[in-house]
C-alpha cells in the first residue's frame, strides 16, 4: 500500500509540476501577446510624433520667413510714415486750405481712398471698388496744375504704398 500511496503522491507532484508549467506557459504567451500589441501601438505613436515634429519644424521655418517679411514691411511702413510726417511738417495746410479748399479736399479724399484700397489689398480683399460718392472730383482747369483728376493725388505716394509690398 505504501507503494500505491507513493505512486499517487508522485503522480500528484508530476501533475502539479505539469499544471504549473502549463500555467507559466499560458501566462507568458498572454504577456508576450500584450507586449506585442503595446509595441505596435508605440511604434504608431512614435511615427505620429516624428511626423508632428517634422511638421512643426517646417511650420517654424515658414513662420520665421513670414516674420522676417513682416518685419521688413514694418520697417518700410515706419519709413513711409516718417516720410509722410516730414511732408506734413513742411506743408502749411491752413494756407493751402484757404487758398484752394476744394482741391485740398479732393487730394485728401483721394489719398484716403488709396490708403483704404491698400489696406483692403493687404488683407486679401481683391474686389476693385469704384471711387466712393463722397470723394470730391476736382474739375479740370482749376486748382493745382499737377493734372490731378478724380481727386486721387499722386504726390502722396499712397498709390504705391511702400508698406503694402507683399507680392
Amino acid at each position: 500500500m505504501a507503494k500505491i500511496y507513493g505512486l499517487i503522491i508522485l503522480v500528484a507532484i508530476l501533475g502539479g509540476v505539469g499544471y504549473a508549467a502549463k500555467y507559466y506557459y499560458d501566462t507568458t504567451q498572454a504577456t508576450i501577446a500584450t507586449l506585442r500589441e503595446n509595441n505596435s501601438k508605440l511604434e504608431v505613436a512614435v511615427d505620429t510624433a516624428e511626423a508632428s515634429v517634422e511638421t512643426l519644424q517646417g511650420d517654424m521655418a515658414k513662420l520665421a520667413s513670414l516674420n522676417k517679411g513682416l518685419q521688413e514691411d514694418l520697417q518700410k511702413a515706419e519709413a513711409y510714415g516718417d516720410e509722410l510726417r516730414g511732408k506734413l511738417s513742411r506743408m502749411n495746410l491752413t494756407v493751402e486750405a484757404l487758398r484752394d479748399a476744394k482741391s485740398l479736399e479732393g487730394k485728401m479724399n483721394g489719398a484716403t481712398a488709396k490708403l483704404w484700397r491698400g489696406f483692403m489689398d493687404d488683407t486679401g480683399n481683391t474686389n476693385d471698388y469704384p471711387l466712393p460718392d463722397w470723394l470730391q472730383q476736382v474739375p479740370t482747369g482749376t486748382g493745382d496744375q499737377s493734372g490731378d483728376t478724380g481727386g486721387e493725388s499722386s504726390d502722396t505716394g499712397s498709390s504705391s504704398s511702400e508698406a503694402s509690398s507683399t507680392n
